[in-house]
């Protein structure tokens, strides 16, 4: 994913501030709830090292960002694929790729709830502004009865999904080094793409799974570990650019979560079954050449590859770590091109790049 620097000159986050989008007056209000008054930026607790900085701020306001985008689509899936969800075709063709992932779905989205919730309650805690994007749920939900009629943060409707991360985790190259990869399946990559039912008759007929059901799916499968391998290499590329150590531990102990759910849907993307739907077609990953230990479905665990340099040993790792392909702005141009920001304004995507900035800006301070 390459970096992006076309945000707007004229936009800061103190705009943002103006706006209501980063939130002081709900930050005070929480500061208060705790019990405590606390000076931004300028204060820490016995053994923490140096006090937060505006670059812990930065990374926090912007992950506090990123888990409500997280929140977002994990709700539209939770809605008419989770462990709550009213049966259906939909329902049935998930399971397919595994019994537990109308579980596996619910457990997921509440993850991204506490995540989202947490670190703007610190950030409130602390008397910083948190970040609120509740001015930009604009985009329209599923038609499909059990999606509740809200506004959306997030487009699932119309994907063009990464599946490079298939053939990246199975290669002995590391993208920071500058390692390239494949789609496994190429036709996702292209053109657009439902990951949910978009009206009553895509939730489809338990008893009679048909291609077209299976394949919103399946595609929903291969975008579930997209979204989580993106975090799993967020989280550590960001924690390399933090100061204070508390900051420190809430980053090295959420990431690690992120990377559990992309275990898991890798696991579970590679039950998909072969089907075609129109354009879009899912290839039987268990025949020839996906036997090969380059795609092998059941290899799920990061194979050995280069590290910081190509005279060292191979090393089992997250990949990528560097802030040009795993930081912010990459991650947040990685949702603009999978589509999950279709049918927003210029507004909400210089926010999201603002904020991206600020984060990768930042640096430790010892």
């Amino acid at each position: 994913m390459k970096r992006v620097t076309s945000v707007n000159k004229g936009t800061s986050r103190r705009s943002f501030l103006r706006n209501g989008i980063v939130s002081a007056s709900a930050a005070t209000l929480g500061a208060a709830a705790m019990g405590k008054e606390l000076a931004a930026f300028d204060q820490a607790d016995a053994g923490e090292g140096p006090g937060i900085t505006e670059g812990d701020i930065a990374i926090l306001q912007f992950l506090a960002a990123a888990e409500l985008i997280e929140t977002d689509l994990w709700q539209q899936y939770n809605e008419l694929g989770g462990a709550s969800a009213a049966n259906s075709g939909y329902v049935a063709a998930l399971s397919v790729l595994d019994g537990d992932m109308p579980q596996y779905i619910s457990d997921n989205t509440d993850d991204e709830v506490s995540h989202a919730a947490f670190i703007n309650g610190y950030l409130a805690s602390k008397g910083v502004p948190m970040v609120n994007l509740d001015a930009f749920r604009r985009l329209p939900s599923s038609n499909a009865p059990g999606a509740a009629q809200i506004g959306r943060l997030t487009n699932l409707m119309r994907l063009t999904v990464d599946t490079s991360w298939w053939a990246r985790y199975r290669s002995t190259r590391n993208p920071d080094l500058g390692g390239t990869f494949p789609q496994v399946i190429p036709s996702l990559n292209k053109g657009q793409h439902t990951a949910i039912p978009r009206n009553e008759a895509e939730l489809g007929d338990p008893n009679n799974i048909s291609n077209h059901v299976q394949a919103i799916a399946n595609t929903a499968g291969f975008h579930f570990a997209f979204i989580e391998e993106g975090g799993s290499s967020l989280y550590p590329t960001l924690a390399q650019k933090v100061s204070n150590l508390e900051v420190l531990r809430i980053l090295l102990s959420i990431g690690p979560t992120e990377t559990s759910h992309f275990q898991t849907w890798h696991d579970k993307a590679g039950n998909a079954p072969a089907v075609t739907d129109g354009t879009l077609v899912f290839p039987d990953l268990g025949s020839r050449p996906f036997t090969s230990e380059a795609l092998q479905k059941n290899l799920i665990m990061p194979e050995p590859c280069q590290f910081i340099s190509e005279k060292l040993p191979p090393c089992s790792i997250i990949r990528p770590t560097g802030t040009r392909q795993g930081g912010a702005v990459a991650t947040i141009e990685g949702f603009r091109r999978d589509g999950l920001f279709i049918g927003h304004g210029n507004e909400f995507i210089e926010l999201l790049f603002t904020l991206a900035a600020g984060a990768d800006r930042a640096k430790r301070e010892l």
